[in-house]
């Protein structure tokens, strides 16, 4: 038997679901406040720009958003991306670790 009502309940208890176009729009503003609050050497910084410039495209052809946002948005992307291009691409870092292991000689 299937209780409805227990599926009201747990339903209920998400209060933190936003639409789509509302959560793509706050992260997107967390992520830029992290960019501002990040160092400029952060090896992290072209990595942010380049998922910024992905929301906010996403965002600008979100069918829920009024074309007079759409180009704002989209004029946004642009500056973005030019931040983007401009920061350095993190780099793995392949110091040696005392948590690695060396690479077996042969395998079996």
């Amino acid at each position: 038997m299937h209780d409805t009502a227990c599926d009201t309940c747990a339903t209920d208890d998400e209060e933190h679901i936003l639409p789509t176009v509302e959560a793509l729009t706050a992260g997107t503003l967390a992520l830029m406040t992290g960019y501002a609050q990040s160092a400029s050497d952060c090896p992290h910084r072209g990595l942010m720009a380049r998922k910024l410039v992905s929301n906010l495209f996403f965002l600008s052809e979100h069918p829920h958003v009024s074309p007079l946002m759409r180009t704002m948005l989209a004029n946004l992307r642009t500056r973005w991306q030019l931040a983007a291009e401009a920061a350095p691409t993190a780099r793995p870092d392949r110091r040696p670790s005392p948590l690695w292991h060396a690479a077996p000689d042969h395998v079996q």
